[in-house]
């Protein structure tokens, strides 16, 4: 944990206790809704002492949890990915913890599979950055055969939101049906790239994030991370050394 002489920028505060992005953090530092020591800062760039400082956010007090939790989850369709306060159905209703938890990352509501959920902010915030080069892998239900050129074109990347979608591995299991491991996560990424190909998906569903694989995990169900999981995306991470 953070040494009670080492001061941290507000909304990293609030990402490391697991309350929101360190984006979503800057707003609502701008929108009035932190306190720090009971006066209201507006400034996203305060610095905080973790260990001296009471940090409120909408009137609660927000603190650092000493227990690091790391999950797997099975998403069925149907959830969003989201920590907001929403009208439908969030994946946080599926896994019933004390402490507060968020998903590392997005799996759009008709898509299905592994999403991982942590309350450590410095893992949230290195699988999100684009230069954290790990792994996802999907597998992938199209509407029609999708033919061997098209493949090739998913694999050599496809131009998509004014840049090109990075090369991919793409393996065949049958005329309808393949598996993709991408290295980045665009906005609804594989769907606007088997459009751009001329089909559609049907069914899309995440079985693997860097060293974590799905397995035969029970739609709507989770479980915590192994030991030897945790250790190896953690060093994926940079966040432990490697032996």
């Amino acid at each position: 944990m953070t040494s009670a002489k080492e001061l941290v920028r507000i909304q990293k505060f609030l990402s490391m206790a697991g309350i929101c992005s360190r984006r979503e953090g800057e707003r609502y530092v701008q929108q009035g809704r932190v306190k720090v020591n009971g006066k209201i800062i507006t400034e996203p760039g305060s610095k905080v002492d973790p260990e001296k400082d009471r940090v409120e956010v909408d009137g609660k007090r927000v603190v650092l949890s000493n227990h690091l939790v790391y999950l797997a989850l099975n998403k069925p369709k149907g959830y969003v990915s989201s920590c907001q306060q929403t009208k439908q159905k969030t994946v946080l209703e599926l896994v019933n913890l004390p402490q507060r938890i968020y998903p590392v990352g997005r799996l759009d509501k008709d898509s299905t599979g592994l999403l991982l959920l942590t309350n450590d902010g410095r893992l949230h915030h290195r699988l999100l950055h684009p230069s954290f080069d790990h792994e996802k892998e999907y597998e992938v239900t199209v509407a029609k055969p999708i033919p061997n050129g098209a493949l090739r074109k998913l694999a050599a990347g496809l131009p998509m939101m004014g840049t090109k979608t990075r090369p991919a591995e793409i393996k065949q299991i049958s005329s309808k049906h393949f598996r993709i491991i991408l290295k980045e996560g665009k906005n609804r990424q594989i769907r606007r790239m088997i459009r751009k190909v001329g089909n559609q998906v049907i069914r899309l569903h995440r079985i693997r994030v860097a060293n974590i694989w799905l397995k035969d995990l029970p739609p709507g169900s989770w479980r915590y991370l192994n030991e030897d999981e945790k250790k190896k995306l953690l060093k994926t991470a940079g966040l432990l050394e490697h032996d």
